[in-house]
């Protein structure tokens, strides 16, 4: 009976963030085909308490608590020349894990979830090898350097450059190579030398849309009263959400309350970093930080909206809003990898003051809104479903033939 080996920087468990929400169900779908063995870092004891979440799932498993410092990652890259996502990410008991498992049972295929993990796969597997990149890392890193002041920038572009050297090499090596959008597989395509034929495909998100379902699904008590609500979700801590709030309470909010002057934008997300908390009260945001649901926040909105400038992948954040009929206003970058319809299931708008004109004409035609909302949430029911989206998972890990077993996850 084939079996699969599961690599994963992160515990899937629980799916609140946008890498936890793909990599658990992926799991979850890959259990449902084959015994599967899971090696993954906690980032913290939070995690840690999700083991058992973890263990109900994996036939067996290694969870580490992930401890060493970012700082001390970047001084051992620094003198072993890799690049530092990957010694942060290197751990003895991982790979003693890992090579414990290939050597005692029947592993068929490597399922690698993010870069990082890639360097757990010994050169001598000669099973099959699924590498979901998620994203291209290496473009993040070198947006990164375009925007930061020296010496940052040249950490970044030298993250950049040694990872997108790693990501080249980790495709060849894959017999495939999975990207969240059409957009992000093309650009590892043109990283790559020419003459290299390596299969890489899109695997785009889900959304379960039974959970994110608008029926019954009151606002948040703290919306009550003034507004219109305007809210975002997201993990506050991410450099690419915290540039996209700041620019959106500085730059939009204060014209959106030259017209609505009760208006409300609420940031929605677990740590909040310093730059997030200080604008709470300031142009009516409100920081919540941490929320045991979000979607009642998401129900009481008025209007989502996903301001960013730096944005690899199909946004979760977007497509849950799109589940629970709500009109999104996005970026191009936070709408990349959606093929919804501008201006019938989401809205797009680039610049301050393009958001805030599309922004006003939403929140005065609460007609329309509704109806991009209504027409967002058949757009996800139809095309957006994850047992769809996964389907094509099977083939890929070699688990599709008559002999193929079917297990219960």
């Amino acid at each position: 009976m084939t079996e699969v080996l599961f690599l994963a920087h992160r515990i899937p468990f629980p799916p609140d963030r946008g890498d936890k929400i793909r990599s658990c169900h992926i799991l979850r779908h890959i259990a449902g085909l084959a015994p599967v063995h899971v090696a993954c870092f906690a980032d913290d004891e939070g995690d840690m308490g999700h083991e058992p979440d973890l263990a109900a799932v994996a036939t067996s498993h290694c969870l580490v608590r992930r401890a060493r410092s970012l700082k001390l990652a970047g001084v051992e890259a620094l003198a072993s020349g890799k690049p530092v996502s990957l010694t942060a990410f290197a751990d003895k008991t991982l790979r003693e894990y890992v090579s414990r498992v290939l050597a005692e049972r029947p592993i068929g295929a490597i399922y690698v979830f993010s870069s990082q993990m890639a360097q757990y796969v010994p050169a001598s597997f000669s099973g099959r090898v699924v590498m979901d990149f998620v994203d291209v890392d290496s473009a993040k890193f070198e947006a990164y350097a375009a925007d930061a002041r020296f010496p940052a920038s040249l950490l970044y572009a030298r993250e950049a450059r040694l990872l997108s050297r790693f990501e080249s090499d980790t495709a060849r090596r894959a017999s495939a190579s999975l990207l969240v959008t059409p957009e992000e597989a093309d650009l590892l395509r043109q990283r790559l030398t020419p003459g290299d034929a390596p299969l890489i495909l899109p695997l785009c998100n889900g959304i379960d849309t039974d959970f994110f379902d608008p029926a019954d699904m009151p606002p948040a008590p703290e919306m009550a009263g003034q507004g219109p609500q305007i809210t975002f979700t997201g993990q506050m801590d991410y450099p690419p959400n915290v540039a996209a709030v700041e620019m959106f309470t500085h730059a939009v909010m204060p014209q959106i309350r030259a017209v609505f002057p009760t208006a409300r934008f609420n940031i929605v997300g677990r740590a909040p970093s310093s730059a997030v908390r200080a604008l709470d009260g300031l142009n009516g945001a409100r920081v919540t930080g941490a929320v045991l649901d979000v979607r009642p926040w998401i129900s009481g909105a008025d209007l989502i909206v996903a301001p960013l400038t730096i944005a690899r992948g199909v946004q979760n954040k977007v497509l849950e809003a799109m589940a629970m009929a709500r009109p999104v206003l996005a970026t191009p970058q936070a709408a990349t990898g959606i093929p919804a319809r501008d201006g019938y299931e989401i809205v797009v708008a680039d610049g301050g003051e393009a958001l805030a004109r599309q922004a006003l004409a939403l929140l005065h035609d609460t007609v329309r809104a509704a109806t991009i909302g209504q027409s967002a949430r058949a757009f996800v029911l139809e095309k957006c479903g994850w047992a769809g989206v996964l389907a094509p998972l099977a083939a890929l890990l070699g688990l599709d033939g008559p002999e193929a077993p079917r297990v219960a996850a």
